[in-house]
Parts: structure tokens; sequence; C-alpha cells
């Protein structure tokens, strides 16, 4: 199974390297006609978007899909109207082209793993001078239609609240574009351990696979002559997932959203065929989903978060039932689950973000529930019933859970240089073994062992010298 496994992730990689741009193409004007693939992201000179190439002039050889970058100069400002592109639309261009590069610092984003990660084999500029033209207004496609649905979405985000502080944050709920995100308030997020809150992650596909769900149940369990002809479970289970297959979709179909859907398919496929396969057993398939469509999906820091964010539940969940129930029963098994994603996650975020915040457990508990049940409800609501007090009255929530996340995130942060890969195996290893079920001896050789990884002191130069690399 590792030999197969390797084979076809080779395979696969070998397919997409092979969609290169050539050397002697890089830095000269080529014309190019492709379809935009992607919502376009705004900035202050102008807008970035992904690019789909149909065709190349005579002798260039162009990737798939590229990353094109439309500066708006003083120059330009006369031709502000053309600069306006929406997804599905097909352009016929002129642009100069790059290979992927970027920094290559440890432990540091790696854009180049991120390009590749997203199929974006070659970046470039839409040059000025070069005459530009819109051939079809939309080209015909599910996926195209889909980016265009979601950039109208945002379209009518914008045109509610236009200068709010955070309607990037509900526009990310809704369709999962995050980059209109400020800067300061990333920080915020991070220093609070909610990081996961501001993207369409599973707990929200989740969540909203539940509500429907629900909501179905309650509906057809109203009518006798309906529960006769099928079981309200199943009707249930199948109104859940074709709700979390939407939301899905309108998020970009983004890691997160894939692991969950695929998750909620193999649950779903369990209970109508009447089989129990097992927590566990549900996560390794769709695992094995997730890397079978993707395989490049392990390049992101989410795809570890998310899986081990999941296995860490299904860990702590699993060896305990049979417990008591109750509201307070409910509040223990709640607790118990902040607990052990935040010690969960600790190996994980030493080593990518080399921090992790404290008061992550107490900012989950409150933002989680308010996230979940009030805010991205609401935003979903807005994107299907365009009325403007429901948007207003959702930033209005928003507002008041930023104030009190502003206000924890003074606290202090745990912050150290990354551990090596061993120490932060060796802490996953702990984290198994202190999560283990109550009663189990010696759980605190655990701690022990989560140590090093959090006590890792780098080598560094000593005072007055360098190391240059």
């Amino acid at each position: 199974c590792l030999a197969i496994g390797f084979a076809f992730a080779a395979w696969r990689a070998e397919i997409r390297l092979g969609d290169h741009l050539a050397a002697e193409q890089e830095g000269r004007d080529v014309e190019i006609v492709g379809v935009v693939a992607g919502l376009p992201q705004e900035f202050a000179g102008g807008s970035r978007f992904e690019f789909d190439v149909e065709g190349a002039e005579a002798g260039a050889v162009v990737p798939g899909r590229i990353m094109l970058s439309w500066y708006q100069g003083r120059r330009d400002s006369e031709r502000t109207e053309r600069l306006v592109v929406r997804p599905g639309e097909r352009w016929r261009l002129t642009v100069r082209l790059k290979r992927p590069h970027g920094n290559a610092n440890p432990h540091g984003f790696d854009y180049e793993a991120w390009l590749l990660e997203r199929n974006i084999r070659a970046t470039g500029t839409i040059s000025s001078k070069a005459g530009v033209r819109r051939v079809d207004e939309f080209v015909a496609s599910p996926g195209y239609a889909l980016e265009r649905v979601r950039a109208r979405i945002r379209d009518r985000f914008l045109t509610v609240l236009p200068e709010a502080p955070y309607l990037g944050v509900l526009v990310a709920l809704a369709v999962g574009d995050q980059r209109a995100i400020p800067r300061d308030q990333w920080q915020i997020f991070n220093r609070t351990g909610v990081t996961h809150l501001v993207s369409i992650s599973g707990l929200h596909v989740t969540m909203i696979a539940a509500l429907s769900a629900a909501l179905v149940s309650f509906l057809w369990r109203r009518s006798g002559q309906l529960m006769l002809f099928l079981p309200a479970q199943k009707v249930a289970v199948f109104a859940g997932w074709i709700a979390a297959f939407a939301y899905a979709l309108l998020a970009g179909f983004e890691v997160p959203a894939q692991r969950t859907l695929y998750m909620l398919s193999v649950v779903a496929l369990a209970l109508w065929s009447g089989r129990n396969i097992g927590a566990s057993r549900t996560l390794l398939w769709a695992l094995l989903v997730v890397l079978i469509v993707d395989p490049f999906s392990v390049l992101a820091t989410g795809f570890w978060l998310s899986f081990g964010a999941v296995a860490v539940l299904f860990f702590v969940g699993t060896a305990r039932i049979g417990e008591s129930r109750g509201w307070r029963a409910v509040l223990a098994r709640w607790g118990a689950a902040q607990w052990a994603v935040t010690i969960g996650s600790v190996p994980l975020l030493l080593l990518f973000f080399q921090q992790f915040s404290l008061v992550s457990p107490f900012a989950n508990a409150l933002a989680i529930p308010f996230v979940s049940f009030l805010v991205t409800p609401l935003a979903l609501l807005f994107a299907v019933l365009p009325w403007p007090p429901l948007l207003q009255v959702d930033h209005w929530l928003l507002a008041q859970l930023m104030k009190l996340l502003e206000w924890l995130a003074g606290y202090p942060v745990w912050q150290q240089p990354a551990p090596p890969l061993w120490a932060s195996l060796l802490a996953v290893s702990g984290v198994v073994w202190l999560l283990l079920p109550r009663g189990f001896p010696s759980r605190w050789i655990g701690l022990v062992l989560v140590l090093p990884a959090m006590l890792w002191i780098a080598p560094r130069p000593d005072a007055g010298q360098a190391w240059i690399d």
C-alpha cells in the first residue's frame, strides 16, 4: 500500500510538474486566450485572478492555469472600466510570464509549494500597452458558473456594507474568500487561536449539515404516510449531505470542506446501508478519498491541522462513550473536547507557526457556538435571501465578539523557534499518551514527551556574528 501510494503521488506530480513554462518564454510578451477561473482579488494597484489558458500564439507553450496581476497605474487611469473582470469571462490578453518563484526560508511560507498545490504553474502581469479584449461574457461550465455565483454573493455583501470593518470575515464565512480580512484582524485571530472559525472549516460544514438534517427530520415526521414511504432518519441524512455538498461548493471546495464532506459521505452511506464502520475507519476513508482526488493537499498546513483535530476529537470521544447524560455531562464533554483539541494541536502549531495561544481554550469555548449558530447561519441566510437588515444584524453580532477577542488578544502567546521533526513526532506521541482515558496509569509521561518541542532552543550565532545560507 505504501508503494502504491508513493507511485500514485509521484505519477500525479510528474504530470503537474510537466505543465511548466519554458525558460525561454520568461519575460517576453505572449498573446493568450483563456477564461477567468476564480474570484478576482482587488488590491491598491489593480486586481489579481487565476486564469485558465485555452490557447497561445504560435510557438508559445503556456501552462494550463496561471495567476495574472493586472496593475492599474496612473497611466491607465482612463481604462479603469476595462480592468473589471468576472469569473467565467473569456479574454484575449497580452501577458508577460515567469515561472513560480518564492523565498525558501526554513519554516516560512513556501510560495512555490502554495502555487503547486493550487495547480498554478506560472505567474505574470498583463501588459498595459497591448490591447485587451473580452471575447465572451460567460463560458458555460459548472465550475465557472459556481465561481460566478460566488462573485455575485460577494458583491452583494460589498454593496450592503461597503465600509464595515468586519465585512471580510462575513464574506469568508459565506463564500470562503479570506483575502479581504485585514492583517490586524488576522493577528487577533492568531493570538486567540480562533483562526479556524473565520474560514469555512469542517466545523461549519458539519453544523450546516446537522441543522438541515434536523429541520428535514422534524418536517418529515409530521406525516405518517411519508414515514411509511421512507424512514425519517434516512431522509434527514440525505438532506444533511446535500446541504454539506452545497456549502462545500460555495466555499470553493477547500481541503477542510472536502474532508468533512467525504466523512459525511462515508457516514451517510453507512447509515443508508445499516452498517457501522467506526469512527477511525470513517476518518481513514475520508483521508483516502482526499489523497486520491488531490495528493498535493499534503502541502497545505490546513490539511494536517484539519485531520489532526478531527482525529483527536474521535480519540477522546470514543473513550467517553457510555458516560452519563444531562447538561452537566454535556458541559463536561464540551470542556474535554476543547482541552483535547488545544493540547492536540500544540505540536503542529509549534512546527508550522512557532507559537500557540494560551487563551485558546477560553476563546474557542465562547467563539465556536457564537460563530457556528449565529454569525455563520445569518451570513448564509443573507446569501440566499438578500435582505440588508440580516447582514447588518450579523455584523453587529460579530462586532461584539471581536471586542472580546481583542481583549483576549492582549494576553501572552507562547512563541519559540520551530522544533526539529524528531521533537514534533515525540510531542505527537506524548499528546496521544496524555489524552488516554481516565484511569490509565502514568498519563503524566505524555507531558514529559511534549516538553522537548515546547522548550526547544534553536542554535544561533554568538553576539557580533552571523550565519548566512
